[in-house]
C-alpha cells in the first residue's frame, strides 16, 4: 500500500480581505523559475493504484494555517488517515507496512520520528545540496570520555565523501532509458535545536535511514536529467527493494493528473471564495465528486469522441471520460438532496449608498516565528 502526501494551493493573490492566507509555491513559465503567490495551501493524502493510471483515491485534505508547521501538520494528518484505515479493517496485524511517499517539502526524518509508533515507512525526496552523516565508528576499548554521535560527512554534491554503496542496480525503462541506482544504509541528519526541534526537551535523536541516488539516461521532455536523491526510513534494503522504492516514488507523479483534473475540469479553483471556511467546504465537495466518479468507473459507458482511442476496459478510462459519461447514469443514481428551489436575488445595496463597515484587510504569511536559539 502506498500513500502520497502533497501540498497544493488555491491561489487568491487579490483577496486582501480574506484571512489566513499563506504564500503558495507555484511554477512560473520560465525554466527553473518559481513564484510565491498568496493563497490557501492544502495538504492532500491520496492512495496510489497499481500500474500507470490517472486515478488516485483522495483520502483527506487539510488547509494549512499561518500558525501550523508543515511537517507537524502532515504527521497529524497522516496519523488520522492511518488510524481510520486500521479502524476500517484495511490494514491488519501481519500486513506489510504502509508506505508514505512525499516530496522534498517534507522533512522525511522528522516525519518518520513523529510516526514511529505506526505501521508506516517513509520515502521522501531530498534536495541535492543536503549533507548527512554516516554512522559513528565503534568506540575503541580503553578510550575515556564522551563518544562521538556522528560519523563522516556524506555530502550529496561531493562524490569524494561517498563510501562504497551497499547496493548498485541498473534497470531499463521505456520513458527514462537506463536507470542506475545506488544505495547507502544508516545515514542520518545532524539535528540541532533550531526550527521544528527548538522545543524538543529530550536529547536529539539519531534518525537513520537508507539513501538512494537515482540517475536516469533521459527525460520525457528536453531537459537534462539530474540525480534524484531519496531517503527511506528503513535501515537496510536489498537490490530488489531499491528498485521498488524509486519506482514507487516516480508513481507519485500520478497525483499531478488528479490536481489538473480538479482545477481544470471540476473547477476547484474557479470560485472566488471570501472565507477559508468556505474554501474548506468547497474542497471537500471536490473530494466527494472525485470519489463518486472513481467509484462509477465500472458503470459508465465510454462516450469517446471520434479522435479518441477505445479503452480496453472501463477501468482504464480517464477521469475526464468518466465524467463525460456520468451524466447518463446520474438520474438513476438518485440524490439525498432536495430539488433546487427557484428564487430571485436580493435587492442588494441601494444605489448611491456607501459601505459604512469595510472589511478588514489581512496580510498573508506566517504569524508565529520558530525560536532558532540553541
Amino acid at each position: 500500500m502506498a500513500y502520497t502526501e502533497i501540498m497544493t494551493g488555491s491561489l487568491r493573490p487579490d483577496a486582501s480581505t480574506s484571512p489566513e492566507r499563506l504564500f503558495c509555491h507555484t511554477y512560473a513559465r520560465g525554466k527553473g523559475q518559481a513564484q510565491m503567490i498568496p493563497g490557501w495551501p492544502y495538504s492532500f493524502v491520496a492512495a496510489l493504484e497499481p500500474g500507470r493510471t490517472s486515478w488516485t483515491a483522495l483520502l483527506d485534505a487539510v488547509r494549512m494555517r499561518p500558525e501550523d508547521e508543515h511537517t507537524g501538520l502532515a504527521a497529524a494528518q497522516l496519523r488520522t488517515v492511518v488510524g481510520n484505515l486500521i479502524g476500517a479493517g484495511h490494514w491488519r496485524e501481519g500486513d506489510p507496512d504502509i508506505w508514505i511517499v512525499g516530496d522534498s517539502g517534507y522533512d522525511g526524518p522528522r516525519l518518520a520520528f513523529l510516526l514511529a509508533d505506526l505501521p508506516v515507512q517513509v520515502l521522501v525526496r531530498l534536495r541535492s545540496d543536503r549533507v548527512l552523516a554516516l554512522p559513528a565508528p565503534p568506540r575503541s576499548p580503553g578510550v575515556r570520555g564522551r563518544g562521538t554521535r556522528h560519523g563522516a560527512r556524506f555530502a550529496f554534491a561531493d562524490p569524494r565523501s561517498w563510501p562504497s554503496p551497499a547496493h548498485t542496480t541498473t534497470a531499463d525503462t521505456a520513458r527514462y532509458g537506463t536507470a542506475a541506482a545506488q544505495s547507502w544504509n544508516r545515514l542520518h541528519p545532524k539535528l540541532t535545536r533550531t526550527g521544528a526541534w527548538a522545543r524538543h526537551d529530550d536529547p536529539l535523536p539519531i534518525i537513520e535511514g537508507t539513501v538512494i541516488r537515482l540517475q536516469v539516461e533521459r527525460l520525457p521532455g528536453a531537459g537534462t536529467p539530474k540525480p534524484l536523491w531519496l531517503w527511506h526510513s528503513a535501515l537496510a534494503t536489498t537490490p530488489e527493494r531499491v528498485d521498488r522504492l524509486w519506482q514507487t516514488f516516480l508513481r507519485r507523479f500520478d497525483l499531478e493528473h488528479t490536481f489538473r483534473f480538479l482545477k481544470q475540469t471540476l473547477g476547484w479553483t474557479a470560485p472566488r471564495l471570501r472565507t477559508p471556511e468556505a474554501a474548506d467546504r468547497w474542497t471537500w465537495l471536490m473530494l466527494a465528486a472525485h470519489t463518486q466518479l472513481r467509484l462509477a468507473r465500472g458503470a459508465v459507458e465510454d462516450a469517446r469522441r471520434p479522435w479518441e482511442r477505445s479503452a480496453p476496459t472501463p477501468a482504464r478510462l480517464s477521469p475526464a471520460r468518466i465524467r463525460r459519461g456520468f451524466r447518463r447514469i446520474r438520474p438513476a443514481a438518485g440524490s439525498p438532496a432536495n430539488p433546487p428551489k427557484h428564487s430571485r436575488p436580493g435587492p442588494g445595496r441601494p444605489r448611491g449608498s456607501r459601505n459604512t463597515r469595510p472589511a478588514p484587510h489581512h496580510h498573508p504569511g506566517k504569524t508565529i516565528k520558530t525560536d532558532t536559539k540553541s
